[in-house]
């Protein structure tokens, strides 16, 4: 961990983020017309690449409303055959650095009728539905205490300032609870009455273990979904991730225009 700080420090120099962003599937584009160092996740000692087609792969180091952001275009999936810690490496870098704000975005598919492809959703909750932990193993208490609570994942205050972003940009926005898969395969139709029934509002393959580790560490979360498709049984069309990352280069502008009024805000 201790060389790729060193790493990144040597690139970026006295450059201290104190937000960082991760760009979902299709999401990537918002960096676009943005200046910054762009660092190879494949050159950081420690991190691990991505696979996945809509997911660039690299951190971008920029200043956007006079606020120092580290940005993540792509992320690591658990369906790539990553371990946790390998997913939430990055986060605890963040951390290093010294971020206080982690943004974590993702693409999702929508358990209910009402939440239609190209909504935003803001996450109030989520249920880990992978059976599986991030902070499973040797605690390291410089980092974070052993049974951490997880009653206010997503920050509260921080929702609320989402909210009123929402509303001064003209940009409607749904709340509800992230449900998280493995992947790779999309959920059977039962699945998806399962999940619906227990209060998930819409289910995807990532975030849970960032956000996690981020509330871990002590740091303040904000989690956004870009409903890219109806999930399995709503919809009769087949899901794929063709649709998802369209979906997502379709909502570029929407999104964009969000997510910057929050990092001006904050």
């Amino acid at each position: 961990m201790q060389a790729a700080i060193d790493f990144i420090k040597e690139k970026t120099g006295n450059f201290t983020p104190e937000i960082a962003l991760v760009l979902g599937s299709g999401l990537g584009d918002f960096t676009k017309n943005l200046n910054g160092i762009t660092i190879e996740y494949g050159d950081i000692p420690g991190f691990k690449t991505s696979t996945v087609k809509g997911h660039k792969g690299s951190l971008f180091f920029t200043t956007l409303f006079d606020k120092k952001l580290v940005i993540m275009q792509g992320r690591l999936h658990f369906y790539e055959g990553y371990e946790l810690s390998d997913i939430t490496y990055p986060v605890k870098i963040f951390k290093k650095l010294g971020v206080e704000t982690l943004i974590l975005t993702n693409a999702a598919g929508s358990l209910r009728e009402d939440f239609k492809p190209s909504d935003l959703m803001l996450i109030t909750d989520h249920i880990n539905f992978t059976a599986k932990n991030p902070l499973i193993g040797k605690n390291d208490d410089t980092l974070g205490e052993r049974f951490p609570d997880m009653s206010n994942i997503y920050t509260e205050a921080l929702r609320d300032k989402v909210k009123e972003c929402a509303l001064d940009t003209g940009i409607e926005i749904k709340e509800g609870v992230y449900v998280m898969t493995t992947g790779p395969s999309y959920e059977t139709p039962a699945e998806v009455k399962m999940f619906g029934s227990l209060g998930g509002s819409a289910v995807g393959m990532s975030t849970v273990p960032e956000a996690i580790v981020s509330n871990y560490l002590g740091m303040k979360t904000i989690g956004i979904s870009l409903i890219t498709n109806y999930a399995s049984g709503i919809s009769k069309n087949k899901l794929s991730h063709n649709e998802v990352v369209e979906v997502g280069r379709i909502a570029t502008q929407k999104f964009t225009k969000l997510v910057n009024a929050i990092i001006n805000k904050l």
